[in-house]
């Protein structure tokens, strides 16, 4: 995604972004413009919820501040304190696309707006020969089919508890909303709920995902890929208890 760094402003304090990369609460997080539990509430797909166009950048601190709400409540407090921060993160700026009924209008407009920065650093690039874009512009983000994903509240939840409790068995948390993508080619192919790609003892263990209410398309990919795949929470448990925690305690002198 475009970033334009020194120029899109954070919505909290209305700085640079780049003005923010220092302090406890100041690093960059992936923000969901809508938040996704007001998406899934609406029967919105996760791939409508995680498309491109639903994301910028903000500081964690202005991320906690806007918590769950949508944008025709926050928006139009960003755009009284800090005129401008929204356009720079190329937000439409008709409110009637910031309503949650709209959002499919707001999707379209938004994508717009982000292949038209594509076209400008392009041409920038190019120190201004537009030639050598004809027929290679970048157009509006297209959906791309991506299978697997979180897609309500209570599952999430449930990833995020079981993070924290192999945290608490002193082993690293693994990735939610992990990206898998072919390690050929490098496009993306998928989303696992929860995976450690490089083991859950790193480079001691096999990969493993955790996908839960998933297909039989997605559970094939990662175990084609070398993960381990467990579909339930107890699953996941038991192996960690099993092969991790106990060949741990017996290796012990």
């Amino acid at each position: 995604m475009l970033t334009r760094m020194g120029e899109a402003r954070d919505w909290g304090n209305g700085l640079p972004l780049k003005a923010n990369m220092l302090g406890r609460l100041s690093s960059l997080e992936v923000h969901h413009i809508f938040p996704k539990s007001q998406l899934y509430e609406r029967k919105h797909g996760r791939s409508a919820v995680n498309a491109l166009a639903n994301f910028c950048f903000l500081t964690k601190e202005t991320n906690l501040r806007i918590s769950n709400r949508l944008p025709e409540e926050y928006f139009l407090e960003i755009e009284e304190k800090h005129p401008g921060a929204l356009a720079s993160q190329w937000i439409p700026m008709d409110d009637e696309l910031w309503k949650v009924e709209n959002y499919p209008a707001f999707m379209e407009a938004r994508k717009e707006l982000l292949a038209e920065e594509a076209n400008r650093r392009m041409l920038d690039l190019l120190h201004g020969e537009a030639k050598w874009l004809e027929g290679a512009a970048v157009r509006k983000p297209v959906a791309v089919t991506i299978v697997g994903g979180i897609d309500s509240e209570d599952e999430e939840k449930a990833l995020t508890d079981l993070n924290d409790w192999i945290e608490s068995q002193g082993l690293p948390r693994g990735i939610l909303g992990y990206d898998f993508a072919d390690p050929e080619t490098g496009a993306q192919q998928a989303v696992f709920d929860l995976a450690w790609p490089n083991g859950v003892q790193e480079e001691l263990s096999d990969p493993v995902a955790v996908l839960l209410n998933e297909g039989v398309e997605i559970v094939s990919l990662a175990s084609r890929a070398g993960y381990q795949c467990f579909t339930s929470v107890d699953e996941f448990k038991r192996y960690v208890q099993r092969d991790i925690l106990a060949a741990e305690e017996s290796a012990r002198p």
